[in-house]
C-alpha cells in the first residue's frame, strides 16, 4: 500500500510503502520510487473512553430545566431515565451508529466503558453479559477494534452508600461482576473498570485490582467534578486522585479518565505512575466539568468521545487545544519544542497515550510501524502538516477519506457501507424512546 505522505512515529515521511500481512504491518519503506499520487496517511486514533448507548441522547439535553443551575448531575438524571428504557436490541443499534461515526471520524479502536448491564427492572439476563454481547456485535459489524470494559458499579456515593433505584441496571456484586468479566473476555479483548471511587468501596477496589493482575487494563472515572472532590475530602480527608494513588497499584496499565480537577501534587503522582490521563474534551465542555491543564502535564494522555454528543478525533483535539488557549490566553499551547506544528504534536501524543490505554493485542503505540496493526486513515492534500491542521482547526465537516482497521477497509470516500441503513434504525430507536 502506497501513500504520498504518512505520519510515522518520528514524524512525517514522503513516498511511503506499507507492507501488510494478516492485518499487521510487516514493513515500512520511505522515499520509494512510485507514481506521484496517493493520499496522506495517519495512524488510526484510539478512542479511550466511550459510553456508546449515550449516543442516543445527543442533543436531547440542551435545554434548561425549571430547577435552577444545570450541571453534570442534572444531565445524569436525564441519562438515567433514557437508559432505563433501552432494550438489548436498542443498545446494539445505537452502538452501531456510534461506532460508524467513530470510524468516519478517524477513530479505529474504542475502549467501551460499559455499565448498562441488566434488564430494566434490574434482574440479570439469561446471558449475564447480554448487553456487552450487543456492544461486541456492533463492533464486529462495523469493523472497529474493541476493548470491552465491563464496569463495576455497586454504590451511589462514597463510603458504600446504597445504590439509587435509577441505577438498578448498573449494579453488581463482586461475584456477578466476575461472571460478566469472564464472559466479556469471550466477546472481545476485555479490561476492568471500577466506575469511580463513588461507586466502589476500598475493599471492592482491592478485589478488582487483584482480579486484573499484572497485565489487564484498568480504567476509572476520577476527579471529574468539583462536587466529587469535595465529597471525597469529606469521606477520606484526601482528594480523589491522591487517595487512589495511595491505595491502589496505579501504573502504566491504568487509565484515569478525566482527572479534570487534579492539583499539582496529584499531577506529579500521576506522572510518576505512568498512568494515562483520558481526556474527553467535548463531553467535559458539554457537561461543564472544567479543563485539565494538559499543557502542564508531561505524562501520557489520550482522547475519548465519552457521551458521544459529537464524535470525531479532530473535533476532540480542536476542543482540547481551544479550551487550553482560553484558559492560558495563549496560542498553539500544545505544540512542543521538537514539534512546532500544533495539530501534529497533539495527534502523535494522543495516538501514543490512547494506544497505551487500550493495549489491543498487537500493539498500537508504534502507529504506522512494523509490528503494529494496519489501522490508519487518509486525508487529501499536498502538504501533510497543513492538511492535518486544516482537518483539526478549520474543517466544516470530517475530512477523513479512507479508513483501514487491521488491514480491512472500513471507510471508503468518507462513508461506511452501513451508514444509511444504520442511521434509519438509529433514528427509529430514538423516536421510540422519546414516545
Amino acid at each position: 500500500m502506497f501513500f504520498r505522505h504518512a505520519l510515522l512515529p518520528d514524524g512525517w515521511a514522503q513516498n511511503v510503502r506499507v507492507a501488510i500481512k494478516e492485518g499487521i504491518i510487516t514493513g515500512v519503506e520511505t522515499g520509494v520510487s512510485a507514481p506521484q499520487t496517493g493520499r496522506i496517511a495517519l495512524p488510526g486514533m484510539p478512542n479511550l473512553h466511550s459510553h456508546a448507548f449515550q449516543r442516543g441522547i445527543a442533543g436531547l439535553t440542551e435545554h434548561r430545566g425549571g430547577g435552577g443551575t444545570e450541571s453534570f448531575w442534572t444531565w445524569r438524571d436525564v441519562m438515567y431515565r433514557f437508559a432505563l428504557r433501552m432494550s438489548p436490541e436498542d443498545v446494539e443499534i445505537v452502538a452501531t451508529q456510534a461506532f460508524i461515526e467513530m470510524l468516519e471520524g478517524g477513530f479505529t479502536a474504542v475502549a467501551e466503558f460499559h455499565y448498562l448491564h441488566h434488564a430494566p427492572d434490574g434482574t440479570q439476563y439469561a446471558d449475564i453479559a447480554e448487553m456487552a454481547a450487543r456492544i461486541g456485535a456492533a463492533a464486529q459489524a462495523t469493523g472497529i477494534d474493541l476493548l470491552l470494559l465491563p464496569v463495576f458499579y455497586a454504590h451511589a456515593g462514597f463510603g458504600g452508600k446504597p445504590p439509587a433505584p435509577a441505577q438498578r441496571r448498573f449494579i453488581n456484586n463482586l461475584d456477578s461482576y466476575n461472571r460478566i468479566f469472564e464472559r466479556c473476555g469471550e466477546i472481545s479483548a476485555a479490561g476492568i473498570a471500577p466506575h469511580s471511587l463513588r461507586a466502589v468501596t476500598p475493599d471492592e477496589l482491592a478485589a478488582l485490582t487483584t482480579l486484573a493482575g499484572a497485565q489487564t487494563k484498568l480504567h476509572i472515572h476520577i476527579s471529574e467534578q468539583t462536587a466529587e472532590v469535595d465529597e471525597c475530602l469529606a469521606w477520606s480527608g484526601a482528594r480523589p486522585i491522591a487517595w487512589l494513588l495511595d491505595h491502589a497499584p496505579v501504573d502504566k496499565n491504568w487509565c484515569l479518565v478525566h482527572a479534570t480537577h487534579a492539583d499539582a501534587a496529584e499531577r506529579a503522582g500521576m506522572l510518576a505512575s505512568n498512568a494515562v490521563v483520558g481526556l474527553c474534551p467535548i463531553t467535559e465542555a458539554n457537561l461543564g466539568d472544567g479543563i485539565f491543564p494538559a499543557h502542564r502535564y508531561a505524562g501520557p494522555i489520550g482522547i475519548g468521545s465519552d457521551s458521544n454528543v459529537l464524535i470525531g478525533a479532530a473535533e476532540e483535539l480542536r476542543m482540547l487545544e481551544y479550551s487550553l488557549r482560553l484558559a492560558a490566553r495563549q496560542r498553539n499551547v500544545l505544540a512542543t519544542s521538537s514539534i512546532h506544528d500544533t495539530a501534529t504534536a497533539m495527534f502523535l501524543k494522543a495516538v501514543s497515550g490512547g494506544a497505551q490505554a487500550i493495549g489491543i493485542a498487537g500493539g498500537m503505540a508504534g502507529g504506522i510501524s512494523p509490528g503494529a496493526p494496519a489501522s490508519f486513515f487518509t486525508l487529501e492534500g499536498e502538504n501533510p502538516e497543513i492538511a492535518l491542521a486544516q482537518a483539526v482547526f478549520s474543517a466544516r465537516s470530517p475530512q477523513v477519506k479512507d479508513v483501514w482497521v487491521r488491514g480491512r477497509q472500513c471507510i471508503a470516500e468518507g462513508r461506511h457501507r452501513l451508514a444509511g441503513s444504520a442511521r434509519e434504525k438509529f433514528d427509529a430507536v430514538v423516536q421510540k424512546l422519546l414516545e
